[in-house]
This record gives structure tokens, sequence and C-alpha cells, in this order.
């Protein structure tokens, strides 16, 4: 089985399980999330490790892991973490390197890798289940569905937040698509060698303009009918360039790291697609990032 073949059959399987997860949020996103978490720290750490930096490895993976789930208890009003937790837990990996690391295990530079793989991979992340759960969505949201869509004749009520979840994310998908598109096509500048070589100026531009469309595309037909929001055509603009703008970041951000650390993938976790980071490193930057931007830039579709 080569290369294309296992990448196509492992996103056939992958790709419905994940939208699923995300048009259901509650417990089933929060879990995915956290899996997903843990499993980027752990890369996030093989990859500090290859450049030399000695992280609290199992430490940070379990706190990754249970960021989203902490998240997903908060919105459940279960139990609310306060801010003064996350500043203990920085103390505890303090107090773990003591003895973990002592004086000649590069005690600094271990807390300081470990805590940024939990910021790295848990808490932005976590910003998938905060966009799914937005304040201003649940001020539209008062009921479990809020539009549907007719099916081989059957009626499917769609989640608001689940349908705004889904706009970064595709969004992201089209900014990848249009630069590698594009860039293979007319990329002849380099836009930053020395970090990806690969990349280039034009495929930039092409991701810009594939992320608009898309964006306009969304609002429109999808946003707009069923979930009764929108953007104005300057916050589609706004929207689709800044998320584009922060998947590009994230993915070059990515290769930093690795090519620092001398590694190829983040891992082969993925048939076909390398390792969790490398299909996340994008949506790790974008996804904070659009949550402020639904805040900023949605709106109340017009009646009538």
């Amino acid at each position: 089985m080569n290369e294309l073949t296992r990448r196509v059959l492992f996103a056939v399987v992958a790709a419905p399980v994940a939208i699923w997860a995300i048009l259901a949020g509650g417990a089933p996103l929060a879990a995915m999330l956290a899996v997903v978490s843990a499993l980027g720290a752990w890369e996030f750490f093989r990859i500090a490790r290859a450049g030399g930096a000695t992280p609290l490895s199992g430490a940070g993976i379990a706190i990754a892991g249970l960021v989203p789930l902490a998240v997903h208890a908060h919105y459940l009003q279960v139990y609310s973490l306060p801010l003064a937790v996350a500043a203990v837990a920085v103390l505890a990996l303090c107090a773990a390197a003591i003895w973990a690391r002592g004086v000649h295990g590069k005690p600094l530079a271990a807390i300081a890798t470990t805590v940024l793989g939990v910021a790295y991979t848990g808490v932005m992340l976590s910003f998938g289940y905060a966009l799914r759960y937005h304040g201003y969505v649940r001020g539209f949201d008062g009921a479990p569905g809020i539009g549907g869509v007719s099916v081989f004749g059957r009626e499917w009520r769609l989640s608001l937040g689940g349908l705004l979840l889904l706009l970064p994310i595709l969004l992201t998908w089209a900014s990848d698509i249009g630069a590698y598109f594009v860039g293979r096509a007319f990329g002849r500048r380099k836009l930053i060698p020395s970090v990806s070589p690969g990349k280039t100026i034009a495929g930039a531009v092409g991701g810009l303009l594939a992320s608009i469309v898309v964006a306009w595309i969304y609002v429109r037909f999808v946003l707009q009918p069923v979930g009764q929001l929108t953007l104005s055509p300057v916050g589609v603009i706004v929207f689709g360039l800044v998320v584009s703008v922060a998947a590009q970041v994230g993915d070059l951000f990515e290769s930093l790291l690795k090519r620092e650390a001398g590694v190829k993938d983040s891992s082969r976790l993925l048939p076909g697609h390398g390792g969790i980071l490398d299909r996340f490193d994008s949506l790790i930057f974008v996804l904070p990032v659009a949550y402020l931007l639904v805040g900023w830039l949605l709106r109340a579709a017009p009646h009538g």
C-alpha cells in the first residue's frame, strides 16, 4: 500500500469521526481534543528531546490531556478550576524538577519546555471547545439545534456551535490546499527557505485567497441560512485573511521546531500523514485567533 493510499484511507475514516465529534460537542468533542492534546504533547516532547532538552514528559502529557476535560467540566458547570490552579501546577513542575532533573539535568530548560508543550497543545486546542460554546453563540443558541438540512428524506438538526467551529477548520484546509496548488503552479520565490524550503510567496497568497473564498461560500450558504448568523463583507475578508495567516504561521512554527531538532516528521502516528502536530500545527494557531474573531465580527443575520 503506497503513501497516497494510506493517506486517503485514513482520511476517509478519521474525517467523519472528527466532524461527528465537532457537531455533537460535549463529551465527544472534549474526549477527541484530550486525546489529540495528549498525543500532540508526546510528539512535542519527543521533538524537544531530539533537540537536546529534557522535558518532564509524563507530567506534561497528562496535564495536556486533562486541559480539554477541565474546560468541558467548566462549561458544564460541574467544576470550575480557578486560575491559581495553573500557577500551582507550574510550581509543582518546579518542585518535581528538583528530584527528576537536579542541577545537571537542565531543570530550567526542562520546566520551560514542559510548560510550553502543555500550552502549545492542551491549552490552544481547548479553544476549539471554547469556540464550540462561544458566549456569543449561546445568546442565539437557545435550543439544541437551530436549523436543519434534509439528507435522504430525513431532517437533521444542526448545532450552531458545531457549524461555527467548522468554519475555521474548513478555512484552514482551504488555506493549505490553496497554498499547495498555487505554490506548485506559480511558486518561484521562496517564502522563508531557512525554515520551510518548500513554501513560496505565491503559495502563501494562494492560501489567503482560497481562505477568503471559502469563508464567503460558507457564510453565504451555510452559516447565514442555517445558523442565522453572518459576517459583513469586510468581516468575511478579515476572517478569511487572518485565519489563513494564523494557519500558515502555525505551519511554519512547527517546521521551525522540527528543523531545530533535526527531525522530518513529528511522529508516524497517522498513516500517510506523519504525526498529530504535522496535521494540527495550523489549527493550534487558528483556534484561539478564530475565538477572538468570532466575538469581534460575528453578528445576527438580517431576517427576510
